[in-house]
């Protein structure tokens, strides 16, 4: 199960198209570390009907908790496409 904030969801929705319920139907492709953050963070990147995605989460007592879910960048697509 992938948790989130429903206002969190509402906003990645308005952002970027992609409802922050949608991480469920992620193909993943690769999963990298986000050291950028005080608390560990992960990216998954993967296919979602067909399009390169980047989810962007952590996990807090066992759980999935989706950060936000995006479109891949060009260069993302090239680093992590495995096919």
């Amino acid at each position: 199960m992938i948790a989130f904030d429903p206002e969190k969801d509402d906003r990645n929705r308005a952002k970027h198209g992609l409802s922050l319920t949608r991480p469920a139907n992620l193909e993943v492709l690769a999963v990298v570390d986000d050291d950028r953050f005080a608390e560990p963070r992960r990216r998954a990147y993967g296919l979602i009907d067909g399009e390169f995605c980047c989810l962007a989460y952590v996990v807090r007592h066992g759980a999935v908790r989706a950060l936000s879910l995006r479109r891949a960048h060009a260069e993302e697509v090239r680093r992590y496409d495995e096919r």
